[in-house]
């Protein structure tokens, strides 16, 4: 069982569920939230999962194989390990990244049987999300019945778009059942906006900011005052640019020329657009844009791959110019974001006319600064916390010391 709560140790646990993993972290639940441990469970569905964590105690230092052949198993090898762990920490809460709350949630909310039984009911909305997250609720009370959980919404930074960027071109009835642009990435947005401000300033972060996370999954928001006034996600994370296995956008009339060749199903469909499209549709080998870079000069569908990516990333950042009225902030994070120089400067080469000049030296060294001084925009790489952000929520709600991090 979980030890009693103590001031000197208590902790959050941040998870942040995906598709093929679970990763999450401690904090220090007291004065400030200091990062304890962070970990993953990896490879969820595949014969060689594993668990990895690493920590400021030399004992939390683990990689090893578990059997997690599905999100059920995978959600059980993580409560054994926190149980293995309990001798050292208590658990002060859990905070969880919920990536879609439909049209009622937006907010951070402590999870309750309502709660869950709503997010239930909304789960059409993000199916590919949705139920792994609240299996993951679930199995935490059942193991932990003492313990608050909160659910932290990944649309909460989009929830206030301006109209015209929140509806979609359909018929209005749908708008009443809550069909609407919604916007992800929304914590580490909020994150980005955060180390803005500390970086550069209110007066940067009150200007007109491009955002671009770009990891296996991907997307870009326009932000002018500090808010989101677009971003290339809509009602579901599969559309704006191509992701790792996502299409982005596509013709819609896609699904009737499928349907009448091939006989494709809505359910078949959503599995081509969404597990077997984007980078790994087109090179037919991988989803790994490190692997398309070290092979696209000796592979044609690797770079073209590599360059559909960068071409509408590019694309994106000239629509949001165009909302903006001009851009003075350019902010990459996200995997491919903040670790791939090549792609950044591909994304960027051409866009000088908008006052994106990239110092290659600085890009090439992942700088934090990768313009050049007498470029008009700045343009920053900055390494994304969604877990922080999920702590911060976490202390906030049920009022866990201070909110801010030393």
């Amino acid at each position: 069982m979980w030890l009693p709560m103590q001031p000197c140790d208590a902790r959050v646990l941040t998870i942040n569920g995906g598709s093929s993993s679970i990763k999450f972290a401690l904090f220090d639940a007291g004065d400030a939230l200091r990062r304890s441990l962070e970990g993953a469970i990896e490879r969820i569905g595949q014969s060689n999962a594993t668990l990895r964590s690493k920590g400021l105690n030399p004992a939390d230092n683990v990689s090893r194989s578990v059997a997690a052949p599905d999100h059920t198993a995978a959600a059980n090898a993580l409560m054994d390990w926190i149980e293995e762990i309990a001798g050292r920490y208590a658990l002060a809460a859990v905070g969880h990244r919920v990536v879609h709350g439909g049209p009622n949630y937006s907010k951070p909310q402590q999870i309750s049987a309502t709660v869950i039984e709503d997010l239930r009911r909304v789960s059409p909305f993000d199916p590919e999300h949705l139920p792994e997250e609240i299996l993951l609720m679930e199995q935490l009370h059942r193991r932990f019945p003492g313990v608050p959980q909160v659910a932290c919404f990944d649309t909460e930074f989009h929830h206030d778009l301006p109209r015209m960027a929140r509806l979609l071109p359909i018929p209005r009835r749908y708008e009443a059942k809550g069909v609407r642009r919604y916007g992800f990435h929304g914590l580490s947005y909020a994150f980005l906006m955060m180390e803005l401000t500390r970086l550069d300033g209110a007066e940067a972060a009150q200007g007109r900011v491009v955002l671009a996370h770009l990891g296996n999954g991907a997307s870009l928001a326009a932000v002018r005052e500090g808010k989101s006034l677009d971003t290339s996600m809509s009602f579901t994370p599969a559309a704006g640019v191509p992701m790792g296995t996502r299409s982005g956008d596509l013709d819609p009339g896609l699904v009737w020329y499928l349907a009448r060749t091939e006989q494709m199903d809505a359910r078949r469909f959503d599995e081509l657009v969404s597990s077997q499209s984007g980078l790994l549709g087109i090179s037919e080998t991988t989803s790994d844009m490190g692997k398309l870079l070290d092979h696209e000069a000796s592979d044609v569908r690797a770079a073209e791959a590599v360059g559909l990516f960068c071409y509408q990333v590019k694309k994106w950042i000239g629509a949001f110019a165009a909302a903006l009225g001009g851009i003075d902030t350019l902010i990459f994070a996200g995997g491919i974001g903040e670790n791939a120089p090549i792609v950044r400067a591909r994304i960027c080469d051409g866009l000088d006319f908008l006052g994106i000049e990239l110092n290659q030296k600085r890009n090439a060294e992942n700088a934090q600064v990768i313009s050049q001084d007498s470029g008009r925009v700045k343009v920053r790489v900055i390494h994304t916390d969604e877990e922080l952000m999920i702590a911060k929520s976490v202390a906030a709600v049920l009022h866990l010391g201070s909110t801010q991090e030393s």
